[in-house]
């Protein structure tokens, strides 16, 4: 008689969660989260810019998820000094205090948030490109990627049995001025990966994203053809596009200049690491006035519009230094992010009237390279570390999709394009979401972090009751006005001051710049949320409808 047989079932995993709480479905502010047996660590802690919102709030990732569902990380990982990777950690750090890793510049940046908010930096620990450590039940790894902006690193992180790739941001620049290109063979020798959670931003665009080097040439060519005073606007992080601003300054017979604090701040941390030794002497702003405009560069930020930013009081002619003239030159040496392109336009159109030539994207697309990996790029990647499944993150949706066609077509397993509050699970089955948990916009408001009265979760509706608004409009040579009264609804929500609204919407109507109905109720929704927060005991559901009227003949 034969012994029974025995049946050995295939040890089962446990499974992998990730929960992105920032720069999924959207740019900006990202942060990820991710656990393995009840442990979670937190890569990144980012915060965004609402220029679609008065006064332009930050906005930072939700904290109330996390701590909903009980967790808080062992450790927190950036993979780089960029404001959307960084920018929220002085503000949600305090709830967590746990280790942080980050590079040199990073750290750097982190301790000087830290000091404004009177915060011991005693938990920033510094981690050099291609160190690892461990963080039980994780094992990390920094690996060193190009990027616009130095020591940017992508985390290979194991755990139990998954060896999951997180890139962060990066491209494949041969020429990136600062620091040394990708090392194929690093990334060829992880291959096969389980799961690489990857950076969608330029995934809908052809071809190679372009290198630092070409555009340092380009620079050079430009600023020697420009006649009068030069400003050139990047992102302060782009320390690379700084220095070739800089040498290409010197390369003319001109000297340079930095405007706007946060530029000023990172070339300063920059130079205590080594990385712009070769930046010539630097002008300060208050004795620019001396020099003749055609030996003039003005390096600057505010390429995205800020409204506080140098280049916005340089427009406004508000810079208490500088007064651009006719014949100067403006060069938005930095990419619209999307989102952004109203204030951008609003601010290259106060330049115009000014007589000023601009230099952008559209007329000297050679003057910009962005930092982000195009499909030639993601395509190669992958060959080297042949990912079995991907997530696409930091991106919109139609950023996210185009990420999921590229890897179907190698054979990548990439079923989901997830916003953040997504649990994702990664286990023997493949990936899935498990839970979603809607994630009301947080931003801070007088040194606090609280949610925006009206863009929160509408669970609570009914409670708050609603307001209803018909606003009959014309349009006029200078912008838009009102016909009539308004046709205002607000019996189910606390009362309204008829008259004073009234006056308010007229002042917003005539400060308000837009070409039609549409543009016009994107601009209003949001200053209309934020005036009846200030003056309503709770925030109603906000209904408004903007109607085309004729206005009246003389």
């Amino acid at each position: 008689m034969h012994p029974p047989r025995v049946q050995l079932r295939p040890r089962r995993r446990p499974p992998l969660r990730i929960l992105p709480l920032g720069g999924c479905g959207e740019i900006g502010m990202n942060l990820t989260l991710y656990g393995y047996d009840d442990r979670w660590i937190a890569v990144d802690c980012g915060m965004m810019i609402r220029q679609d919102l008065p006064n332009s709030p930050l906005q930072v990732p939700n904290p109330d998820t996390p701590e909903t569902l009980g967790i808080k990380p062992r450790a927190l990982f950036i993979t780089h000094g960029h404001e959307d990777h960084i920018g929220a950690v002085a503000w949600l750090w305090p709830k967590w205090n746990c280790p942080i890793y980050a590079t040199p510049l990073a750290a750097g940046l982190l301790r000087m948030k830290f000091a404004e908010h009177q915060l011991s930096s005693a938990a920033i620990h510094v981690i050099e490109p291609g160190e690892a450590m461990e963080c039980a039940p994780f094992s990390l790894r920094f690996l060193p990627l190009t990027h616009s902006i130095p020591e940017s690193c992508a985390l290979m992180m194991l755990v139990g049995e998954y060896r999951i790739l997180h890139t962060g941001d990066w491209k494949l620049d041969p020429e990136p001025m600062i620091g040394a290109p990708i090392n194929a063979r690093h990334f060829q020798a992880l291959a096969p990966v389980d799961l690489v959670v990857g950076d969608s931003t330029n995934a809908p665009i052809l071809g190679h994203s372009g290198s630092e080097g070409d555009v340092a040439r380009a620079l050079a060519k430009t600023l020697g053809e420009c006649k009068g005073r030069v400003v050139v606007s990047c992102f302060a992080s782009n320390l690379a596009r700084v220095l070739a601003i800089g040498q290409a300054a010197q390369q003319s017979g001109r000297r340079i200049s930095l405007m706007g604090r946060s530029m000023e701040r990172m070339v300063g941390i920059a130079r205590g690491l080594g990385y712009m030794d070769d930046l010539p002497p630097l002008v300060p702003p208050h004795d620019l006035g001396y020099l003749p405009p055609d030996e003039v560069v003005i390096i600057a930020t505010g390429s995205q519009g800020e409204p506080r930013a140098a280049l916005q009081r340089l427009a406004q002619g508000r810079h208490p230094f500088v007064d651009l003239e006719a014949g100067d030159n403006v060069i938005f040496s930095a990419k619209a992010i999307p989102g952004n392109e109203r204030p951008i336009e609003q601010l290259k159109r106060r330049f115009a009237q000014l007589g000023v030539n601009i230099f952008d994207e559209t007329n000297h697309p050679e003057l910009h390279a962005t930092g982000h990996p195009a499909q030639e790029e993601l395509i190669k990647f992958y060959q080297w570390v042949r990912p079995k499944h991907l997530i696409p993150v930091h991106g919109e949706a139609r950023h996210q999709q185009s990420h999921q066609e590229i890897a179907a077509s190698l054979g990548i397993n990439a079923p989901l394009a997830p916003v953040n509050g997504d649990v994702l699970v990664l286990d023997g089955e493949g990936l899935r979401c498990e839970a979603r948990h809607p994630q009301p916009p947080y931003i801070v408001n007088q040194n606090s972090v609280m949610p925006h009265p009206g863009l929160e979760s509408s669970k609570n509706t009914a409670r708050r009751g609603s307001l209803y608004l018909a606003l009959p409009v014309a349009a006029s040579e200078t912008g838009w006005w009102r016909i009539g009264r308004l046709m205002l609804d607000s019996s189910s929500a606390s009362p309204v001051d008829e008259d004073s609204f009234s006056e308010w919407l007229d002042d917003q109507l005539e400060d308000i710049e837009a070409e039609t109905l549409a543009d016009l109720r994107l601009a209003l929704q949001p200053r209309l949320i934020h005036w009846l927060a200030e003056h309503m005991q709770h925030m109603p559901e906000v209904h408004l409808q903007i109607m085309a009227a004729e206005a009246p003949t003389t």
